[in-house]
């Protein structure tokens, strides 16, 4: 490139540059040029929530008015401001950790950014959410490890931490154990640990680092084996499903075989339309954590047909031999079976398969007392009928 070509490109790029960095300067100037004072708002009205509080009121009649912006501080000592436009007539202030009384100035902007006197009120929040949330755990000792639950009644964004120690003996954050959630009804569960004691803290926090104090609990987790299927037996009971007679039988759950015949089937006609039943026995009492059950695919769809989607397993220690379920039978849970695809009835993908071939895991009431019998209820199948098939079922607790 010549000299004068290469001098022409250079003041070219530089008056572009020029160009741009003004217009840049100008999008970036007040709409307004106005240096008039806005007036402040008025008719304040103060509705104190959870953590937060709601201010309302009265904008002044100023067409130069852009937004009403609101400043104060949190716990931390951190200045906190929100905005709302002019047509909005509230905005809320939240954050707050305690039920203090607390200042909160309010001004008036204009749209060349000008702010008018602060307008200072007083507000008082009711009990922040993590509160709310700390006072509602609860920790169970379960098999393997421990349920935790707690109840988040205004879905506030918040992170439930367990705390664990290091290998100085100082508790520190398990990021694979904590919870971080907006959700109501917060539960979760941990298990794979060893049947010794230990020792976690849990705290909550929100998004504005406010945080309480700590919950510590020191729990052993309880033993867990699969019961021997060996021992498993046909129970039939009057009002129990007949299974098909083309060569399904119930005692082929527990075989440890897969695919035709070796599944249970039971027989929507003379089954009869209400819940389909069946029953067997553990050979040994014990209590249950948990039931595995394998569905029968028919070819490669498993949520088909007799596949159960709504169910019930209940468990006996001396069941009524009347058939009746009453109070002979405790329920051990109310399960649903959720295709992961969400795709139409008929359909399954991949990952539908693998989910179902691998099996599903139905966690057992774990107030629930010892049991010997089971029974598995259908109310609902994929086909919407109440039969049932179960390919493999696998019972796990401890049944010393």
């Amino acid at each position: 490139m010549s000299n004068k070509k290469l001098l022409y490109t250079f003041i070219t790029a530089a008056a572009f540059a020029t160009f741009s960095c003004t217009r840049d300067e100008e999008l970036h100037k007040p709409i307004s040029s106005s240096t008039a004072i806005p007036a402040q708002v008025t008719g304040i009205k103060v509705e104190n929530l959870p953590g937060k509080a709601v201010v309302s009121y009265v904008l002044p009649k100023d067409s130069n008015l852009m937004y009403v912006k609101a400043t104060y501080k949190l716990a931390n000592g951190n200045e906190a401001s929100t905005k709302a436009s002019y047509y909005s007539t509230s905005l809320t202030v939240e954050g707050f950790a305690d039920t203090l009384e607390h200042e909160v100035k309010l001004y008036s902007v204009s749209r060349s950014e000008v702010m008018s006197e602060p307008l200072t009120i007083k507000i008082r929040p009711q009990e922040a959410p993590i509160w709310k949330v700390y006072k509602s755990i609860n920790i169970l000792t379960a098999f393997g490890g421990y349920n935790m639950s707690a109840v988040n009644e205004t879905k506030a964004d918040i992170n439930i931490l367990v705390l664990k120690k290091n290998a100085f003996n100082e508790y520190e954050t398990d990021i694979d154990k904590s919870v971080y959630t907006s959700t109501d009804s917060i539960t979760s569960k941990v298990r794979g640990l060893d049947t010794i004691n230990y020792t976690y803290g849990f705290v909550v926090k929100d998004k504005w680092g406010n945080i309480t104090d700590t919950l510590y609990h020191t729990f052993k987790p309880l033993y867990e084996t699969e019961f021997s299927p060996s021992k498993f037996a046909t129970f039939n009971l009057p009002g129990d499903a007949p299974q098909v007679t083309n060569g399904a039988a119930l005692q082929y759950i527990w075989d440890g075989k897969l695919g035709w015949p070796y599944t249970s089937f039971t027989n929507q006609v003379p089954g009869g339309q209400g819940p389909h039943t069946i029953t067997f026995d553990l050979g040994t009492t014990g209590k249950v954590s948990r039931v595995w059950i394998r569905p029968y695919p028919e070819g490669s769809r498993y949520y088909y047909l007799t596949t159960m989607k709504r169910f019930e397993i209940y468990g006996s220690v001396a069941p009524s031999l009347s058939g009746a379920l009453d109070d002979s039978w405790v329920l051990l849970g109310s399960y649903t079976v959720v295709k992961p695809s969400g795709l139409p009835y008929g359909t399954d993908n991949s990952e539908d398969q693998a989910t179902a071939a691998a099996g599903f895991n139905w966690d057992a009431d774990l107030l629930a007392p010892k049991i010997r019998y089971m029974r598995v209820r259908c109310l609902e199948n994929f086909a919407g009928g109440t039969s049932q098939s179960i390919n493999e079922l696998k019972v796990y607790g401890d049944p010393r």
